[in-house]
């Protein structure tokens, strides 16, 4: 065996590059994690993940380990339930500290920036060229004026990350709307081919008000193998088997870097603000951002 492969650390290395490379390929990657029953899929998931059985829940989490750069060593603690128990896994006190600067908008979650800019009249995208409106993603004209011509940001997160979102400014969320939909993989290689994505998949669109009496709206967009959304202040889980009301009227007061919940995978958070906002200086497409670090700035 060459001296270079003698280490598990680089075997591991060696066998995710052979996976990354092979993954890649666009047109497979989309065959493999699009055209597939995605619905019946994410509903397995969403069960065997959740399996209280030590060799389901190491061989899944190594598994896992070979399709991406997972890093437990923020983690809060270093044993496992569960494959689930480790998705939604809490990080260390202290390791997401929200900006304090009143006139900072902070990052809801860790991710990926995507598409982000001025909306255009009602207009937004999802890459540059797929465009997309704020009524199809939202579904309500009163909350589309609220941020027509307003600022639009797109967060990745990838399958590996810190899964949980936290609340980018204090204010009041006042109403919560889950949208029944698809699970449309949201990565780059989907986002070219499917139009209008987001619109389609399920989404959750947390109402904010800030106490300027500004708008900011959440949207965390359901994947593949992720369809579920926790929310603490509604103490409810969000997904396809959801039943009854679709709109919850809320009250609940949040303070820049609270803990609002968890997605149960990676997925997407697309986050609006009236026009006034500003991006901060760290924002640049393609370029990863923590929870709690600058994101936009209030004037």
């Amino acid at each position: 065996m060459p001296e270079a492969l003698a280490n598990p650390a680089d075997r591991l290395m060696t066998i995710r590059g052979l996976i990354a490379r092979f993954t890649q390929q666009e047109d497979l990657n989309f065959l493999l994690t699009n055209r597939i029953p995605r619905a019946a899929l994410t509903r397995f998931m969403g069960w065997f993940s959740k399996i209280e059985n030590p060799f389901v829940r190491d061989a899944s989490i190594a598994c896992w380990r070979l399709f991406s750069d997972l890093d437990l060593s923020e983690a809060k603690k270093t044993e496992f339930k569960s494959l689930h128990d480790c998705f939604t896994r809490e990080l260390r006190p202290g390791l997401r500290p929200a900006n304090p600067d009143p006139a900072v908008v902070v990052s809801p979650s860790d991710g990926i920036i995507g598409a982000f800019g001025k909306i255009a009249d009602t207009e937004l995208f999802q890459i540059k060229g797929a465009p997309y409106s704020l009524l199809d993603l939202l579904g309500d004209p009163a909350l589309v004026e609220s941020h027509r011509n307003g600022r639009f940001l797109t967060l990745r997160l990838t399958s590996s990350m810190y899964h949980r979102f936290h609340a980018p400014y204090d204010g009041k969320i006042e109403r919560v709307t889950f949208i029944h939909g698809d699970v449309w993989n949201v990565n780059p290689i989907a986002l070219k081919r499917v139009e209008r994505l987001f619109c389609k998949n399920e989404r959750a669109v947390l109402e904010m008000r800030l106490p300027s009496g500004e708008a900011l709206t959440l949207v965390p967009v359901a994947a593949i193998l992720v369809a579920s959304i926790r929310l603490h202040f509604l103490d409810v889980t969000l997904n396809a088997q959801s039943k009854g009301p679709t709109v919850f009227p809320c009250d609940a007061n949040v303070r820049k870097g609270d803990e609002l919940g968890w997605f149960e995978h990676g997925s997407t958070i697309i986050v609006l603000t009236p026009e006034h906002f500003e991006f901060a200086d760290n924002v640049v497409e393609g370029g990863r951002i923590h929870a709690g670090e600058p994101l936009l700035r209030k004037p």
